[in-house]
């Protein structure tokens, strides 16, 4: 015992003593006593030790080490104080040095980044607590002062200090719920609150169980009848069903998912509880979509219980929880989770092998038809989860049914496995797979949303995959192949043409999976026409073209489609080679493309290297590159068999990456690549452009511009001739396209070509290093890629890393190269090994040397310097020592570093900026920890220098050192409590910076405090702020001195007299965190005690102004806590205000300054807040101290009331007027707050503020006034109507305009309407028509707010003038116009949202009124509008639109129409029911004569031009790169023809109705067979293979046949020439040979 004591004691390394206490602790025998006093002496020794390595280490695997060896430590102290002496009870009890100094290793720790020490963390904890009780045995532990005390400083701490929640769960382990539940009884509500943060939810919700686990134990324990329950439930069940009805939608769904199962788990028969609460609260809850309401959190705690195995069966549920109508309501309800929520409940049991329910079957086939397209990738993706989820268990149980079914179970199933016969259930399966399939398949309609087709393709996939076409005896449920048809295979063919590449990647992924490929798919002349089109998509100049070539190759390779109709194609000794060679069908096929593909491909270069700019008009490179990638990965390149034949095709493959790449790369290289148009081999276009190369003259150290230079054609690739001619012109340029036909090339164009051609060469260099395997010697025939190929690739790689300007290459290229160093790092061959450091060591000196001639770019961030050096370094094997990194860090930060004004910056600038990308690389992780604090010196050192560049990149490596100490921001707000840590935590991780840092400050606040104060001497104290501001005290601050923040205090009120605006607001906000809160009064106290008095001569506004901020500051802060209710609270505030009003000088005109004026008035705005409520029966303090006579006084005596000259301007005016109003209209509501009922009227005050010049002062006055009559406390406001009328004819700032206007809106019109004649001499009509006027011709925001009123006078007037409504026919067409025009899909969202919740205020009056009180024509323009508001592609609109339907469908004369009739419902089923409700209204309204043809030619799409459309889209084409025009990626135009065709059929079907003359309906059916004939003639001019080359012409044509098939169908019906009976026909638009014709090509 004594060796080790002396050996803990020596000097020896800290490793080597961490280790030699970690021996003492586990090998002695601590229990029991028998060490004896020698034995206490040398566990005290030993945690002194411990404290004294825990300051010394900074390695995080040491730090690890320690943190065990502190947990070996308390738990040897615990078994060693069960029978100890009392000095060692004395030294070990709560109030000790030593627990002392273990809580402040804990609050060090508790949010360390490393998981495994957080959790150490908690246990040193848990045996401290454990070390306390043991000291006071016998003692009462809830009254104990040390856990008093810690409890205190715990919940004392902002919520998201992680480690709060830990030691909470501790101390209630210990001393139980009770005593924390009577300081504060809310908690189990403050915890929920901040489980909306991601990061905090698994902390919030163990804290949750560890308490109501607790409390549950207490409350048994304290009660003997069950009366308890009710109290656990208000306590732990009431908090969480307000959270899921009421809390946002990260908040509820975190909730959910952690926090409810475990409360299920704990206490089921809680679940009854939760549903008989919210059962009643449903229809008053009914939810939004921005709220689940009742039925969301019903459905959310049913899938829980289910999923968890609460509920004893389904049928259970459904019979005595929830009704069948429920869970329709779920599964289309508007809010988003609910549906999950109430599929969730469908799809997931905790038995595998439940039956699933007719019932069930049937919900999930109406779920399936309204939402597959969900804009949200989140909602798709559970929504395909739980449907696979489902199709597993029907696989399972059908397995147990099959079982049964042939008597191999002997036994009826447990708890009612199925009240069936096992072959009827088993028929139910096939027959609802079968019917979701069809479904599926419906979807992929022509002209269907990407998310409709990702949501189908990808059930779809999960049917193949979990019903998988098996051989034998083993009996599948379902096999997706047999529903396979010609046309579903063709239409799965032509999801590959999406513009979406998870769509291709799903098809194809589906493809591959069916076990069997139609007939009609193995025709020749059909695969040859595919392989056509395939090679004509890889040279499309659109990009997705050439991915959509990639997959149907693929797709034709792996169906062995390739071989013969590849004939055509390739050389006869191409063709014939290997024949012989026993490869696999696909090695095969691959084999025979690529060497097709280089075979063009050699060709397009070819044409490239006499012309750049014709390359890009028509004939891009990059696509073929493309598919071969595409090809090659697909292939399992590691049992390759035809290696000879592969060999070549890989040095082929090489040879042309290098000669596209010296064609493109004189446009990558250049300085500014954005502008380029390279000239062609011509020599008379080379003499035209070198007149502009003499005007440019760019200083591009590339060499590119000295002269006009004719391409040379290149055989062979040299790294180092790329000197290439180009020229700077931004202009088109004409050139000849592949039929010879002129087209426009811009820049644009070639730069695409160009950068896209780097990416794709790239990106293969990178495939071939990963895939291949590399020959051990060069001599060898085993791989594929010789040693000096490979090197060869790297060089390629670091020229244009190190080279490249645009930002899209050498990004790409990064992947690639990526790709290579991990493969050299694993390679066996030594050489290779070594290459990744040989090119480190070089690019690190050609750094350093910063040679003039140096081709590196010093510009655009180092362009690809840091990219090469991050690839370098990442690659480095993460076991080892990480040398290279260690070795590379120390040399970068070295060159970081200030330098002499003789050395070029340009190394520090590269340096920076590398370090600011290994910093950025989550691969490095915790290695580049150690090098933090040099980092943020070279950074703040760096942004002093003269140099901008230095400066510039001192930033950005500034930017990423903090998001690698702090985190990832996750929210918009840049100053929330997120994000930061205490300021003992930081400089334990950082030593270094704590002396640096205050250093650093002491200059910044000496400079400040000069005479001169040059704001220009000390940059660096917006760096030194931002570090500051994100620290906060720890909860030790008080009680330790070492690294304390106190030091840091004085000098940042110092820095507050910055002469920088900016430099003073961020020194008030950097001063917040870091005074404790205790201790802001006193603070707040001293900086108002600094404050000038009006006697004083000498002072300085700058000094004055920075001192108030830190006060408005602190003072908002501490309004803000959560202490604001504490009577201590109140009394300090009352003093804060008493300092206050001694230096009331300052608000008013003694003080010359406004600026500072305006702050002092914030101060004593946020004052008047904290303090104007009466406190235990005394008056308020305010009225006590007379703090509303000195406010009235400054307001009176302003130049609010007396004037200022129009021409006045003076800085800071607009700031002072604004902090006046707001300070004024306080005073204000303290007047009418304290008048009697009798007495209120409106101030004088408030009629002055509005007549004010200054739009400032009106607009602060308005939104108060309309603040107050949306909160519907207008009271003596409402006679303010003809001031308010006043003003709106008079105004022109337009802000308050759409104020004035809103307040008229928030006003009963009778009561300001027939004042229009008497104060603004016009009739309340000609009122209607100047609103119009507005609405119509005013900017978006005011014109959504006109038609808002505009539609509320309407009912005023109908109502006035019901006699003669014939006299506002003008009007109402009007405004119906007004709102048609508002629906336009390019105006913005707010016009659109105006439109929807117009339409909803007026529904029952102009769209579901049993009497029409429009004409027929614009009632249906307005339904028209709705239905175009539902198609929209914002949530926000169509949600609003959806409004209007539930609004409809919510009268007395249409709820019956309907089932969800007063339910919240999605965009996508609203279509349906609002065309459902309209049919029914034209049938009540007796309007079907009218009113049909007006439907049938909706359904038609009368104004819809196909042939404009089509040349519209083939010109556009050829004009312009990229798309221009907005598009819809939401509406389906098929779906709405669907509803549409539907519900008329129904109509007609119910009505029975016929037209009443041949002509009536004589225009429809012309103008019918007019589009049939000229859609034919259409698709026969396309192309054979129009749906890939000819895409959007192909389908806007499918889409119009399909509206015009159902069109004729329809009246075909009318005319009585359909015999069968439409009724139960459905349109289906997927597939046309179904539904529709198919034309004749």
């Amino acid at each position: 015992m004594s060796s080790c004591r002396s050996l803990c004691c020596a000097d020896i390394p800290p490793s080597a003593l961490l280790f030699l206490c970690q021996g003492t602790l586990a090998m002695l025998d601590w229990q029991n006593g028998s060490m004896g006093p020698g034995g206490e002496t040398l566990l005290l020794d030993t945690v002194h030790v411990l404290f004294t390595l825990s300051s010394q280490i900074k390695e995080s695997t040491l730090e690890m080490f320690l943190s065990r060896i502190l947990v070996l430590w308390t738990n040897s102290a615990i078994h060693i104080l069960e029978s100890s002496s009392p000095a060692l009870k004395d030294s070990l009890n709560g109030n000790s040095s030593i627990v002392g100094r273990l809580l402040e290793y804990i609050y060090t720790h508790w949010e360390h980044p490393l998981d495994a020490l957080r959790h150490q963390t908690k246990i040193i904890f848990r045996n401290l607590l454990q070390m306390h009780r043991l000291t006071v045995e016998g003692a009462d532990l809830v009254p104990d002062p040390f856990f008093l005390e810690l409890t205190q400083i715990l919940l004392r701490l902002e919520w998201h200090i992680k480690g709060k929640y830990t030691c909470l769960g501790c101390l209630v382990e210990c001393i139980g719920i009770g005593h924390i539940l009577a300081i504060d009884n809310t908690i189990p509500s403050q915890i929920l609150e901040v489980m909306g943060d991601q990061s905090l939810v698994p902390y919030a919700s163990d804290l949750l169980e560890t308490m109501f686990k607790n409390h549950k134990k207490h409350l048994k324990s304290q009660t003997a009848d069950s009366t308890w329950i009710d109290q656990w439930h208000e306590t732990w069940v009431s908090p969480l069903l307000y959270i899921l009805c009421e809390g946002n939608l990260d908040q509820k769904s975190y909730v959910i998912d952690y926090y409810l199962p475990k409360l299920l788990n704990y206490s089921p028969e809680s679940l009854r509880y939760m549903v008989k609460i919210l059962q009643t609260s449903i229809d008053a809850k009914t939810g939004s979509s921005s709220s689940r309401g009742a039925l969301g959190a019903l459905m959310a705690c049913l899938r829980a219980a289910r999923a968890h195995g609460h509920l004893q069966s389904a049928t259970d549920a459904w019979e005595n929880l929830v009704s069948s109508a429920r869970i329709k309501q779920g599964l289309i309800h508007q809010h988003c989770q609910v549906r999950i929520d109430t599929l969730g409940l469908l799809c997931e049991s905790s038995r595998s092998t439940e039956i699933i329910s007719a019932e069930e079957m049937q919900w999930i086939q109406f779920f399936i038809t309204y939402n597959l397209n969900s804009q949200s990738p989140g909602v798709r993706q559970q929504i395909c989860s739980l449907l696979k989820k489902l199709f597993c268990r029907i696989q399972e149980s059908s397995q147990v049914l099959y079982k049964l079914e042939q008597g191999k179970s002997k036994h009826e199933p447990e708890n009612g496995l199925t009240r069936e016969q096992p072959s009827v259930s088993l028929q139910q399966y096939k027959n609802f797979m079968s019917s979701i399939c069809n479904s599926l398949f419906e979807a992929l309609f022509p002209g269907s949303s990407y998310s409709t087709r990702f949501s189908a393709l990808t059930i779809l996939g999960s049917i193949a995959e979990v019903f998988p076409a098996v051989e034998g005896r083993v009996q599948v449920v379902y096999q997706l192949s047999h529903d396979i048809d010609a046309s579903r295979f063709q239409t799965l063919i032509e999801c590959f043409t999406s513009t979406f590449e998870e769509v291709k990647t799903l098809a194809f992924d589906l493809l591959m999976k069916l076990s069997v490929t139609p007939i009609q798919f193995q025709d020749t002349g059909k695969l040859q026409g595919l392989f056509q089109a395939a090679l004509e998509l890889s040279t499309s100049t659109k990009p997705y073209d050439c991915v959509t070539a990639s997959y149907l190759l693929n797709f034709l390779i792996w169906q062995d489609a390739v071989p013969s109709s590849l004939s055509a194609y390739l050389t006869q000794s191409a063709a014939q080679s290997d024949e012989n060679k026993p490869a696999s069908v696909a090695e095969r096929n691959t084999l025979t493309v690529i060497k097709c593909l280089i075979e063009n491909l050699e060709e397009d270069v070819s044409q490239a290297e006499n012309s750049l700019l014709q390359a890009a008009a028509s004939f891009p490179m990059y696509g073929r590159v493309h598919c071969i990638t595409g090809a090659l990965q697909k292939l399992p390149l590691d049992s390759l068999q035809l290696v000879s034949e592969w060999t070549a095709v890989v040095e082929k493959l090489l040879l042309m990456s290098y000669r596209i790449s010296a064609v493109v790369a004189p446009v990558i290289q250049s300085s500014s690549p954005e502008g380029l148009i390279p000239m062609d081999t011509d020599s008379e276009s080379a003499s035209r452009l070198q007149v502009i190369l003499n005007e440019i003259q760019p200083r591009d150290t590339n060499d590119y511009f000295n002269q006009a230079k004719i391409l040379k054609e290149c055989d062979s690739f040299d790294l180092e001739d790329l000197n290439v001619c180009v020229s700077n012109i931004d202009t088109f340029a004409d050139i000849r396209g592949k039929e010879g036909k002129t087209c426009d090339v811009t820049a644009q164009m070639v730069l695409v070509c160009c950068w896209r051609s780097m990416k794709e060469v790239a990106l293969l260099l990178g495939t071939l290093c990963q895939l291949l395997r590399m020959q051990p010697v060069p001599e060898s025939s085993a791989g594929l890629l010789t040693v000096e190929q490979v090197k060869e690739i790297g060089e390629y790689f670091k020229q244009h890393l190190l080279q490249s300007r645009h930002r899209g290459a050498f990004e790409l290229a990064y992947t690639g190269f990526v790709k290579l160093t991990e493969i050299l790092n694993r390679c066996p061959n030594v050489n290779l090994q070594k290459l990744p450091e040989q090119w480190l060591w070089n690019v690190l000196e050609e750094i350093k040397c910063s040679d003039p001639s140096s081709k590196l770019c010093a510009t655009r961030r180092s362009a690809g310097i840091p990219f090469y050096i991050q690839a370098l370094l990442a690659s480095e094997p993460k076991k080892g020592k990480m040398d290279l990194l260690k070795i590379t860090m120390k040399e970068l930060i070295f060159l970081a570093g200030p330098t002499d004004n003789s050395q070029s910056t340009v190394p520090q600038v590269h340096a920076l900026n590398i370090l600011r990308a290994l910093f950025r690389d989550t691969r490095l992780g915790e290695n580049v920890i150690p090098f933090v604090a040099d980092g943020a010196k070279a950074a703040i050192l760096g942004f002093t220098s003269p140099v901008w560049a230095v400066r510039n990149s001192s930033t950005l490596l500034f930017s990423s050192l903090i998001t690698r100490i702090f985190g990832v921001k996750r929210g918009k707000d840049e100053h929330s409590k997120t994000n930061r840590m205490t300021g003992r935590e930081f400089f334990s991780r950082f030593p270094e910076l704590y002396p640096f840092l205050l250093k650093q400050l002491e200059a910044v606040a000496d400079t400040v405090d000069s005479d001169t104060g040059e704001p220009g001497r000390h940059p660096s104290m917006f760096l030194l702020l931002l570090v500051l501001e994100r620290l906060y005290p720890s909860p030790m601050d008080g009680a330790s001195s070492a690294l304390s923040l106190a030091p840091f205090v004085p000098f940042i009120i110092r820095c507050g007299r910055s002469p920088i605006y900016r430099s003073r607001e961020m020194a008030a906000r950097a001063l917040v965190p870091l005074v404790m809160i205790d201790q802001v009064p006193s603070t707040i106290r001293a900086l108002l005690a600094t404050l000038p008095n009006c006697t004083d001569q000498c002072f300085r506004q700058n000094h004055i102004h920075g001192t108030l901020l830190q006060v408005s500051h602190l003072l908002q802060a501490y309004a803000d806590s959560k202490h604001r209710m504490d009577s201590d609270f109140q009394q300090e505030l009352t003093d804060i205000a008493v300092c206050t009003k001694a230096k009331l000088w300052l608000a008013k005109r003694q003080n010359p300054c406004l600026v500072t004026r305006a702050v002092y008035i914030d101060i004593l705005f946020l004052l008047t807040y904290c303090l104007d409520q009466p406190t235990k029966g005394n008056q308020p303090v305010l009225e006590r101290l007379g703090f509303w006579e000195e406010v009235r006084g400054i307001v009176s005596e302003s130049e609010l009331i007396t004037g200022l000259p129009c021409t006045f301007k003076v800085p800071g005016l607009p700031q002072y007027l604004q902090s006046l109003t707001k300070l004024a209209i306080a005073a204000e509501r303290a007047v009418l707050a304290s008048a009697s009922e009798q007495t209120r009227d409106v101030p004088a005050i408030c009629s002055q503020l509005l007549g004010s010049s200054f739009p400032e002062v009106r607009l602060l006055t308005l939104e108060a006034l309309l603040e107050r009559f949306t909160a519907g406390a207008s009271g003596s406001l409402s006679s303010m109507g003809e001031d308010f009328l006043l003003l709106a004819v008079k105004e022109s700032h337009p802000e308050c305009l759409c104020k004035i206007l809103m307040i008229l809106h928030c006003m009963d019109p009778s009561e300001w309407l027939p004042l229009t004649e008497r104060c603004i001499h016009i009739t309340p009509t000609e009122f209607w028509i100047w609103t119009m006027d507005i609405a119509s011709t005013d900017r978006s925001e005011i014109q959504g707010v006109a038609l808002r009123l505009t539609s509320k006078l309407i009912a005023y007037h109908m109502k006035r003038e019901e006699e003669s409504r014939d006299s506002l026919a003008p009007q109402l067409k009007r405004w119906v116009q007004l709102v048609v025009l508002s629906c336009g899909d390019r105006l913005p969202t707010e016009s659109r949202l105006a439109a929807a919740e117009v339409l909803t205020s007026t529904a029952p009056l102009v769209l579901t009124s049993p009497c029409p009180v429009l004409e027929l024509q614009d009632t249906l323009a307005l339904w028209r509008c709705v239905l175009t508001l539902l198609q929209s592609e914002e949530q926000a609109v169509r949600d609003a639109a959806t409004k209007t339907v539930t609004t409809a469908l919510s009268q007395e004369n249409t709820c019956q129409s309907t089932e969800f009739a007063f339910c919240q419902v999605d965009a996508s089923i609203a279509l349906a029911l609002a065309l459902a409700v309209l049919c029914d209204l034209l049938q009540q309204w007796d309007q079907l004569d009218p009113g049909v043809p007006v439907l049938l030619g909706w359904l038609l799409g009368e104004g819809d031009d196909p042939v404009g459309h089509v040349e519209s889209a083939h010109q556009g084409e050829d004009d312009y790169l990229f798309e221009k025009a907005e598009v819809n990626f939401w509406a389906e135009t098929l779906t709405f023809v669907k509803h549409l065709y539907r519900q008329l059929l129904h109509l007609l079907c119910r009505s029975g109705w016929r037209a009443p003359s041949p002509e009536s309906l004589g225009h429809l059916q012309r103008t019918a067979a007019e589009q049939q004939l000229l859609l034919s003639q259409l698709f026969r001019e396309l192309p054979p293979t129009a749906e890939f080359v000819k895409t959007l012409e192909f389908t806007r044509l499918r889409i119009q046949e399909e509206r015009t098939s159902a069109g004729l169908r329809l009246l075909a019906f009318l005319a009585g020439n359909e015999k069968e009976g439409p009724c139960s026909q459905h349109l289906g638009p997927s597939c046309r040979s179904k539904s529709l014709n198919s034309p004749k090509n």
